[in-house]
């Protein structure tokens, strides 16, 4: 299995006082007063490398029209689609290592993504061009200025799409992300959890290799988790694999971890799932489950399953039989130094349609909630109950998983990514690309969002308010 570093981490050699957030109000000042300087020179230097980029884009264009003649708007099009593409080598290069003075090597990544806006600045200045050239062709006899005019009103209405592409999404370099996220301060579980972290540290220091504590002993052989866990298993109309994916559960489990529970939240099935996960109660005593009358979505069986669990540590995984429950071996040795550890499908099982939607619905949540991880939506995830418990999660459908992280980001919590991997499905039916599915999802991260940045405020004004009244009391929000 591979393993990452997670994109927030806190290396806990001290123990934080509660009064020292992790994230200083007066730093993050300093860095917007100096990107507030730094912009005008990048905005200039982008400004120079798109003229540049016009006078090659303007020859390229001018030489087809004098080689072919033609007054054809279909064929202008051919013809600036293909200068336009043919300007972009130059644009790449100076604009990554001038205009955004990156110093990394270019990688396939920046290509594809560049190539994704440059595929965006075509489409838009083909549009702007075919509108132009209609409303101007009847005022403009000459050919060559009816398309030098045209495409001079395309250029600059794709320039700003162009800039934001860039500086948003394609030369964004890992230091800058990391920079970026996670502005949270640290909330009281978070200090509780670090003060842990740094004893488990100085222990581990003082004994064996930390990452193998718990699973390995001095002769190598796996032992069993020193945590108690609580497995949280929602299913829906999953009677083909649910009895597999439970005695794959059970099996690990037994071998691995000494007190479990395995709780199966029956989400509304109209088939005989329920019939087969009763027949687990009545034969394994560790083995729960909590019924919905009907269906009521994802969010809402994983918001059950985690109020439900009892022991220390809760890992969810789907009933889909498309994840190894072996990998959570992995996992379990990083749950001291983190405050969840994610899993990532390293190569996703998936139609292209899923995989295109799931590649749209983590754009979304990156710009709405800040949210940068590789595979938000895997359910693959281990954390603490604690938690859960104190902070309960509010959104009911395909929003849980980005709920999840959002709150695990604002209480300052840190978290480790992992790869898993992933299978194709046996059997039962995918419901994640349901028209109705993801207009709720849809729905619950906008009207979320909304109320989050609003408590957010409030949570700001309180502070500036506990900074000039220190003996004032009031709520607080997180």
């Amino acid at each position: 299995m591979i393993d990452t570093f997670a994109t927030f981490t806190v290396e806990t050699h001290e123990v934080p006082t509660p009064t020292r957030p992790l994230y200083i109000e007066q730093d993050a000042s300093s860095h917007r007063l100096l990107d507030r300087f730094r912009l005008p020179g990048q905005v200039l230097r982008f400004g120079l490398v798109g003229g540049l980029n016009t006078l090659v884009d303007l020859l390229i264009l001018n030489a087809l029209l004098w080689l072919f003649p033609t007054s054809s708007t279909l064929t202008l099009l051919v013809y600036s689609s293909l200068a336009y593409s043919l300007g972009a080598i130059n644009s790449f290069l100076l604009n990554k290592y001038w205009t955004f003075a990156s110093r990394e090597k270019a990688t396939r990544g920046e290509a594809v993504r560049f190539a994704m806006t440059t595929v965006c600045g075509i489409g838009w200045s083909s549009a702007i061009l075919w509108l132009a050239s209609t409303h101007l062709h009847p005022f403009l006899v000459n050919a060559t200025a009816w398309a030098n005019t045209s495409k001079m009103l395309a250029i600059a209405g794709t320039a700003l799409i162009s800039y934001l592409g860039m500086r948003l999404w394609v030369f964004v370099s890992n230091a800058q992300k990391e920079h970026t996220r996670f502005p949270a301060p640290v909330s009281a579980y978070s200090l509780t959890r670090s003060e842990h972290r740094a004893v488990v540290s100085r222990e581990r220091r003082d004994s064996t290799d930390g990452h193998k504590q718990r699973l390995v002993n001095e002769n190598g052989e796996k032992t069993e988790s020193l945590h108690s866990l609580s497995i949280v298993l929602p299913a829906y109309n999953e009677d083909i694999v649910i009895g597999t994916t439970l005695e794959q559960v059970l099996n690990v489990l037994a071998a691995r971890v000494k007190d479990f529970e395995v709780i199966v939240v029956n989400d509304g099935s109209t088939d005989r799932t329920g019939a087969i996960v009763s027949a687990f109660v009545e034969a394994e005593p560790r083995v729960r489950v909590v019924t919905h009358e009907r269906n009521q979505g994802y969010g809402s069986a994983l918001a059950d399953g985690f109020s439900a669990a009892t022991k220390e540590l809760t890992f969810f995984m789907d009933s889909d039989g498309q994840f190894d429950m072996r990998d959570l071996q992995q996992f379990l040795p990083f749950i001291d130094e983190y405050d969840a550890v994610i899993g990532y499908r390293l190569h996703r099982q998936d139609t292209w349609v899923r995989k295109l939607n799931a590649w749209g619905w983590k754009r979304l949540i990156d710009w709405m909630l800040g949210i940068h991880v590789r595979d938000i939506d895997c359910a693959f995830k281990l954390l603490h109950t604690n938690f859960l418990h104190q902070h309960p999660l509010e959104t009911r459908g395909a929003m849980i998983n980005a709920e999840l992280l959002y709150k695990l980001k604002r209480a300052g919590c840190t978290y480790r990514e992992a790869g898993v991997h992933h299978l194709p499905r046996r059997g039962g039916r995918a419901t994640g690309a349901n028209p109705r599915v993801i207009v709720r999802a849809f729905r619950e991260l906008f009207v979320s969002a909304r109320k989050w940045r609003r408590e957010k405020k409030v949570h700001a004004q309180q502070m500036l308010v506990s900074e000039h009244y220190p003996f004032q009391k009031g709520p607080q929000l997180l």
